[in-house]
């Protein structure tokens, strides 16, 4: 449980001060809704992974809803996405699948805490002068504020290799044929590069936090369990509570999406 928990607190809780500055206090029931969703939809891919055992990832989830399309798309999309794949690996490993709920619901409590709390005190102490990075409002001379900033740095480069590697693999079978360790060692020096790149031209944290949760996070955590679990359960055939939540949560999570990533797009746009 505490590797799921350390898994689920990302970078992103670095600029969630400054979306509360931005966004008042109210945002704060948009962050609760946000947790209740992805837990449920957690749940959903439990469900998907009840109906084969042979089930382990999330691709496998996209294939067994789309069929070959789906793990495609889930694998260039969202398959480098670690939460998700955790949710498959911690399921999949319990000897007690039972507990799983459980494990997952004080996860996401404990999760949804420390978040809240970053938040709030990150508020209180900066106000409206938070940064969208909240390192960025600690005073540089201090050595515990070095120790504070470094520290941060740890998670990206931890979970680089983690978040590439699928798509490194994905794109290595596009050339089959060709010599597999030079093939290998270039692709993965272009995806190094353009990274570097991307990162000098969009140099905008919180707005980027914002288009990376609006669009990628919200589609995979969000929308695509729901969709794949009314393909594989049938459920999408039947009105009723189950069809009416899910129904519901998919409405709420299409408009963030569609907001926040306009929204955030416009931002970087306007200040590129």
């Amino acid at each position: 449980m505490f590797s799921l928990f350390v898994l689920s607190s990302g970078v992103g809780i670095l600029s969630i001060p400054y979306a509360l500055s931005s966004g008042g206090w109210l945002s704060l029931i948009l962050l609760f809704g946000t947790a209740i969703a992805t837990f449920y939809t957690s749940l959903l891919l439990k469900r998907c992974m009840d109906v084969d055992p042979n089930i382990k990832s999330y691709p496998d989830i996209g294939e067994l809803a789309f069929g070959k399309t789906g793990r495609l798309v889930w694998s260039f999309s969202f398959c480098n996405h670690p939460w998700l794949d955790f949710v498959g690996c911690l399921y999949t490993s319990m000897s007690n699948k039972n507990e799983f709920s459980k494990v997952l619901l004080l996860c996401f409590i404990f999760s949804t805490i420390i978040y809240a709390s970053m938040a709030i005190f990150g508020y209180l102490m900066f106000g409206s002068k938070v940064e969208s990075q909240i390192t960025l409002n600690l005073p540089t001379k201090k050595i515990s504020s070095k120790v504070a900033i470094y520290t941060t740095l740890v998670n990206p480069i931890a979970k680089y290799a983690l978040m590439v590697t699928p798509i490194v693999n994905v794109i290595e079978n596009l050339f089959p044929y060709y010599n597999r360790r030079p093939t290998s060692l270039l692709i993965r020096i272009i995806l190094v590069i353009s990274t570097v790149i991307v990162a000098l031209a969009i140099p905008f944290f919180g707005y980027l936090m914002s288009l990376v949760g609006a669009f990628l996070s919200v589609t995979a955590s969000i929308l695509l369990p729901c969709v794949c679990y009314l393909k594989v359960s049938g459920t999408y055939q039947r009105f009723g509570l189950e069809m009416a939540i899910i129904g519901g949560i998919l409405l709420v999570g299409i408009l963030i999406m569609i907001i926040g990533t306009y929204t955030s797009l416009t931002e970087i746009i306007g200040h590129l």
